[in-house]
């Protein structure tokens, strides 16, 4: 029976890894970066090396960037009063396309998953309650995935804040129980930053 080389392989194996990406999904990009000639294959592997080399998260939100701080956080135009937390950079990039948010923003770069041994630690939330005690927010805005873990991760913050002048606000009108926020069309987006509301229920349910 043929099978692959032992690199062809490994190159499927690796690619394997990647989010979204299932056996087949990896077989045809694998097959597709053998092709590549020479001149655009070393296109591709410097393009990957620089993206590597020059991104890096904000000091100050987390975001992606090549300098020490975002284009979001250096705007002096953005409000600086609100501040909205998200799972991953692709929600912070879904939200800037609806235009119809001005704050800031907290990458938090995942979720709580306890069964993963996943916790506040591991991702960027005591970064989170540090910059709120130290800030000045009238609101903030958890805007994590209508999921289970998002929902999880949304009510640890709620309980970690404890400035009684600060508005903690949900997403919630527009958005279906277990949507992610990357995957919603702009109007149901600015739908649901429109319709946010106190997070008096969170604390009701728990």
């Amino acid at each position: 029976m043929q099978e692959y080389t032992p690199s062809y392989q490994r190159l499927i194996d690796e690619l394997n890894k990647l989010p979204g990406i299932g056996p087949k999904s990896a077989e045809k990009l694998a097959s597709y970066i053998i092709s590549l000639d020479d001149s655009s294959f070393n296109d591709f592997i410097e393009t990957i090396t620089q993206a590597k080399a020059k991104i890096k998260k904000c000091s100050i939100c987390y975001n992606l960037t090549e300098e020490e701080t975002c284009d979001i956080c250096r705007n002096l135009e953005r409000d600086s009063s609100i501040l909205c937390v998200v799972e991953e950079v692709k929600d912070l990039i879904a939200i800037e396309k609806t235009g119809v948010y001005s704050g800031i923003y907290h990458v938090l770069h995942g979720v709580l998953k306890p069964i993963e041994n996943i916790n506040a630690e591991n991702i960027k939330i005591l970064e989170l309650i540090q910059r709120i005690k130290k800030g000045t927010f009238k609101e903030l805005i958890l805007a994590t995935n209508l999921t289970y873990d998002g929902e999880l991760t949304a009510m640890y913050i709620y309980r970690e804040v404890s400035d009684p002048g600060i508005r903690i606000t949900r997403l919630a009108s527009g958005l279906p129980v277990g949507s992610d926020i990357e995957f919603a069309d702009q109007i149901t987006l600015r739908n649901a930053f429109k319709g946010r509301g106190i997070v008096r229920i969170m604390e009701n349910k728990a």
